[in-house]
């Protein structure tokens, strides 16, 4: 679908070949879009989120190894702790409707804070997430300026009000990396000692504190809110169908026992990584992916010239009824067969030389919350209370997930 609106020409494409030279084989010739930037820019920076070109490469190849395989399953205790401290509130809420979203949002909050200032100290944790989240929550959505291609430089007075709210976070942010940068790595490594200790293999440059805080700043932000929201609409999905969610719930029980689910674990479990996988599908947080072309080229039957802006409605993509089998339905064991499922009709991530960085965080850490939820509580609909998404920068249950709470 192609389109204009005021001088800004735009194109949105779901043909998973179109999609693969967008991401990787002409992956310079689409950067993110300015509107998406610009955004963001105010709250994380040049991070790897938004930087281009050679800027981009190096924080790539230096934050790399801090998502490691290895680095993961370390950080992954912090993890289980956060599941069973979830575990515990929702054990107050047996018998009573219960906001999962508010209840995964404190879950992932208690990973996020942990892994990216594990001490604590000199820093209130809570307060910078809460900057973040006001930030984002003020400046996501998209102005008619941006709509109409209106260059970055002409003010966008609701932005530039949440971005002044913003100083005193980055303020303690930079505040807290000079200090762990004085004191030397704590007894309990986290993400920012893995950033400090980070080196671009090529030229052995490391990041400024400017640069571990725009950093930081991008892991919360991605980190935190996306990974809650897939946990709340994976257990909505579960609330309405019995056989998952029992299967899941024998599986998670047959592994764990009476404990939370750790890094040993999760290899154990796959139909709740299934189920994961499948709520990436049907209600995945980044809904949309955003690219500003820079040369002429033809994808399928769009001509682009320099400057359209190509959208890739990856909510729509994972339900397009060309590319999957009942696109509406649960069906975690579609995944059974991932050989079936092209690569590149399925986003959750992105993909590409540009794929999440954290995204093998992400499942690992939604995988050890979910076993041990569904391990102790049966979940079910609460009359009335659908949540209706809602895209502004992530896909949001507006009203909440509120589901009853019962022992397994």
């Amino acid at each position: 679908i192609s389109g204009r609106t005021g001088p800004q020409r735009w194109h949105m494409i779901a043909d998973p070949g179109a999609i693969r030279r967008i991401l990787v084989e002409a992956v310079e010739d689409y950067p993110k879009s300015e509107a998406t930037k610009s955004i963001l820019r105010p709250a994380i920076g040049e991070s790897l989120f938004v930087a281009e070109g050679a800027h981009w490469r190096w924080q790539r190849r230096a934050a790399a190894p801090a998502f490691s395989a290895r680095n993961v399953d370390a950080l992954t205790p912090i993890m289980t702790r956060a599941a069973e401290a979830s575990a515990a509130r929702l054990e107050a809420q047996v018998g009573r409707a219960a906001n999962l979203l508010d209840e995964m949002t404190a879950a992932t909050f208690d990973v996020i804070s942990d892994v990216t200032f594990a001490d604590g100290q000199g820093v209130d944790r809570t307060g910078v997430s809460a900057g973040l989240e006001a930030y984002v929550d003020r400046a996501a959505r998209v102005s008619v300026l941006d709509v109409l291609g209106a260059p970055g430089w002409l003010p966008r007075p609701e932005r530039a009000a949440a971005a002044r709210a913003l100083a005193e976070t980055t303020k303690a942010a930079d505040a807290a990396i000079e200090r762990r940068r004085a004191a030397g790595p704590g007894r309990q490594a986290d993400l920012l000692d893995l950033l400090l200790e980070a080196e671009d293999r090529d030229t052995g440059r490391r990041m400024t504190t400017a640069e571990l805080r725009d950093n930081l700043m991008t892991f919360i932000v991605a980190g935190h809110e996306t990974t809650a929201l897939t946990l709340a609409w994976a257990l909505y999905l579960c609330a309405f169908d019995e056989e998952v969610q029992a299967a899941a719930r024998d599986e998670a029980q047959a592994v764990l026992g009476p404990r939370a689910a750790t890094a040993a674990d999760v290899g154990a479990l796959p139909q709740t990584r299934r189920i994961i996988e499948e709520t990436l599908r049907l209600y995945p947080a980044g809904g949309f992916l955003s690219r500003t072309a820079q040369v002429a080229d033809r994808l399928g039957p769009a001509i682009i010239r320099p400057g359209d802006t190509v959208m890739i409605p990856v909510y729509g993509l994972h339900r397009h009824r060309r590319l999957w089998e009942a696109p509406d339905a649960f069906r975690p064991d579609r995944w059974l067969d991932r050989d079936r499922i092209d690569r590149f009709q399925y986003l959750p991530f992105g993909d590409g030389p540009r794929i999440c960085i954290g995204a093998r965080f992400a499942m690992q850490e939604a995988v050890v919350i979910l076993a041990t939820l569904l391990a102790r509580f049966r979940f079910s609909a609460v009359r009335g209370r659908d949540p209706k998404p809602v895209m502004i920068l992530t896909l949001r249950p507006e009203g909440g997930v509120w589901l009853e709470v019962a022992r397994a």
